[in-house]
Parts: C-alpha cells; sequence; structure tokens
C-alpha cells in the first residue's frame, strides 16, 4: 500500500471518530450535528511543467529529434595525432665517416635538396681523386683513339692505291676499334667518378665554408624537421638516422581498438574526435587504414583515419578523444544518450514543446533497447518526430520533481 493511499484512509478515519463523537456529545440536546464534508480524492502529481523563456535561457537547454536510423555501434577511444608515415622521411648517413657539421635543428622548414648535415669522409676523397685519374685516362684514350682513326683512314687510302698490304689495312682498323674501346671505357670510368661525387655532394647549393672533403647530405622532400638525431663530432655509418623531415599538413588520427570492437569497423568508416586541449570542438575522420593483425602485447588494433580538416587541425602528437563508428544495422528509434534520465524509479525522456515565449516540458516513460556511450534505442513511449532535452536534461528533469514534490499531500 503507497504513503499516499495510507494517508487518505487515516484521513477518513479521523472524519469518522469526529463525526462520532459529534454525535454522541449532541445526545439529549437541541443542536443539529455539524455537517461534515466528504473527502477529496488525491490526484497523482503532474509530470509538466511549463517555462518562462527566462527560465530557459538559465537552463541552456539542447534539444534533438527523436527519429529512426539504421543502429550503429559506438566505440570511446584515446587518439592522438600523427604524421603520415608516407610523408615522414629519416634521412640516413650515406657514407661512413665523422660529422662535422649539422645546419638544422627541429622545427626548421626545409625544402627539397637543402644540405642537411655534413660528414668529413675518405670515400669522397676517394672518389675525386678517382675523378681525377679517370680525366687524365679519358684525355689518353682520346688522343690514342684520334690516332688510331688517322692511320686507320690513312692504311684505307694506301690500300686503294695498291700502296699498302690488306694486312696492315686490317691491324690498322684493329687498333681502331681497341682505340674506340679504351676510349669509351676511360670515359666511363670518368662518369662513375663523377656519378659518386655527385652522389655524395647531392644536386643543389654548396653552403659556403663547405670543404672538398666533407658529404653533403640533403633531404629529398620539404617540410619540416620533426626529430634529429645527428651530433657534430659523432662518426657514423652508412644508414644511421641523422635527420627526420615530414609534413606538417599530412596528418592521420591513430587509434587502438580492442578486438571485438574492430570487427564493426571498415575502411571508410565515420570517425568524430576532439583534441583535449580544445574539447568542445568536434572534428571528422574518416578510417583510411585498419592492421591485419593484433597487437601481440595489447591485444588491440591500429586504426588510422584521416581528418577532413588537414593541416587546420593541430599540430602532430596532440591527444584527443574520438568516437567510432561501425557499421550500420538494422533501422532504430533512437535518442542522445543523454536524453535518458532516471525519475524515481521510472526511466524517461524530456519532451518540449514550444508554447509562446516560453517552453512546456514534460516527462514521458520510455522502454529501452540497446545502448553506446553517445545514443539509446527507443522501443516504446515516444513517437518519432518528438523533440526531447538532450543537455540539461537532468536540469528539466529536477523542476518536475520538484513540482510533482509540491503537489504530493501532506
Amino acid at each position: 500500500m503507497s504513503t499516499r493511499n495510507r494517508i487518505t484512509r487515516a484521513h477518513l478515519r479521523c472524519v469518522a471518530l469526529s463525526a462520532l463523537a459529534v454525535g454522541a456529545c449532541g445526545k439529549g440536546s437541541d443542536a443539529a450535528p455539524p455537517a461534515t464534508q466528504p473527502p477529496t480524492a488525491q490526484t497523482t502529481p503532474s509530470d509538466t511543467a511549463t517555462l518562462s523563456a527566462d527560465a530557459v535561457s538559465i537552463a541552456d537547454f539542447t534539444i534533438d529529434t527523436v527519429r529512426t536510423v539504421p543502429w550503429r555501434t559506438f566505440t570511446t577511444v584515446p587518439a592522438r595525432l600523427m604524421l603520415d608515415p608516407a610523408a615522414v622521411q629519416t634521412v640516413g648517413s650515406i657514407t661512413e665517416g665523422r660529422i662535422t657539421r649539422v645546419l638544422v635543428r627541429v622545427g626548421d622548414v626545409v625544402r627539397a635538396g637543402d644540405v642537411l648535415v655534413m660528414i668529413h669522409s675518405h670515400e669522397i676523397m676517394d672518389a675525386r681523386s678517382a675523378l681525377v685519374r679517370a680525366s687524365s685516362q679519358l684525355i689518353a684514350a682520346e688522343a690514342d683513339r684520334s690516332l688510331a682513326r688517322t692511320a686507320a683512314d690513312r692504311a684505307a687510302r694506301l690500300v686503294d692505291a695498291k700502296a699498302m698490304s690488306r694486312a696492315e689495312l686490317e691491324r690498322a682498323q684493329a687498333a681502331r676499334q681497341t682505340a674506340d674501346a679504351m676510349f669509351d671505357q676511360a670515359e666511363a670510368e670518368k662518369e662513375r667518378a663523377q656519378g659518386l661525387i655527385d652522389h655524395l655532394v647531392g644536386d643543389g647549393p654548396v653552403p659556403k665554408g663547405t670543404d672538398p672533403h666533407d658529404v653533403l647530405i640533403r633531404t629529398t622532400v620539404s617540410g619540416v624537421v620533426t626529430s634529429r638525431e645527428a651530433q657534430p663530432g659523432t662518426v657514423v655509418l652508412p644508414g644511421t638516422p641523422l635527420i627526420t623531415v615530414g609534413d606538417p599538413s599530412r596528418l592521420l588520427l591513430q587509434m587502438h581498438l580492442g578486438e571485438a570492437a574492430a570487427r564493426d569497423v571498415r575502411v571508410g568508416s565515420q570517425v568524430r574526435f576532439s583534441l583535449t586541449d580544445d574539447p568542445t570542438r568536434h572534428r571528422d575522420a574518416t578510417v583510411s587504414r585498419i592492421a591485419p593483425t593484433v597487437d601481440t602485447a595489447t591485444r588491440t588494433v591500429e586504426v588510422l583515419s584521416t581528418p577532413s580538416d588537414g593541416a587546420k587541425i593541430g599540430r602532430a602528437e596532440s591527444f584527443a578523444q574520438a568516437v567510432v563508428y561501425g557499421t550500420p544495422g538494422t533501422p532504430a528509434v533512437i535518442v542522445p544518450a543523454a536524453a535518458i534520465q532516471a525519475m524515481e524509479g521510472d526511466t524517461v525522456v524530456i519532451a518540449i514543446e514550444q508554447r509562446g515565449s516560453g517552453v512546456f516540458i514534460e516527462a514521458v516513460p520510455v522502454r529501452v533497447g540497446r545502448r553506446s556511450a553517445q545514443q539509446m534505442e527507443v522501443l516504446s513511449g515516444l513517437g518519432v518526430g518528438r523533440t526531447v532535452v538532450v543537455r540539461s536534461a537532468a536540469i528539466a528533469k529536477a523542476e518536475l520533481l520538484k513540482r510533482r514534490t509540491a503537489a504530493a499531500p501532506e
């Protein structure tokens, strides 16, 4: 039996006893007994209210519409912005030697062809010496080839004039072929020596004060220096990482999803995220890559998405909070999760309607089904197209509870 019913019956008993007492006292008296009024039936407190424009302004309501959409799972995970690996280049040493100068620092903007590091190396010393030798050999081979060609041409004329034997002509032609081959070999040696120097020096401007025995390490991409491992005086080997250059306009959002959550994610799935230093601004991204394997240590799957805003987002290595949407499923009637409220044991949604300059609110009992961090499925109680309170729904609920309490009998 409810408290309200207990109060009503007690009140009736008190009224009846009072009537009996008055009747007993009036026996033998001319005074008529006072008339008694029948008890008034108690009504259920109303879960509606009309709020003024000022109250609505203070509450700062945010509303949404009940709608039917394909149900999609949501997964909320921490994320970070990272440079696209395809737009990052780690510039390594191409020779063995000692670093003499490092011309850039982290944060510097560089262009393709800029010199980043200088390395004193015996390899370029040998290459320059080889170029001198090859150049000398090429000059000698060119002289020999010219002489052999002249001799072969003269032998051919003498044979035509019957002044030289055919055998001597053949020897002159063979000498010419040998001289041509030696010239081609000398030319190739010079090109090889020059190519090695070009490889060690690169194509582009040479900084002032460069030693002829310095190997110049250049970047092949434009971007920003993101890390610097090279230090002057350090001895390096071929392949030693020196400088990392990345394109800050090409960013990816990196997330790690659990195995179950990753099953519903596909390339092209929608992602909404907000940076930790700007949590109120939500941005969009699209899943572009999904790792084919599970990380053995964390048992998660790496998912990369491409933000829509590109370079306008922020800096690489910024942290974010992301919501990854799964593949759409069967249609469902949904409301934002924040619209669902618990009201003295009932699950309700605060419906709202415009009434003049104010609003009319009502607590509508509902039955919910599937749920996620962002939305809930409404199985019954609320029709599609109705407007509901989302943000500050708890304030609207508190106002309705206050009115319910005020309407309840003492």
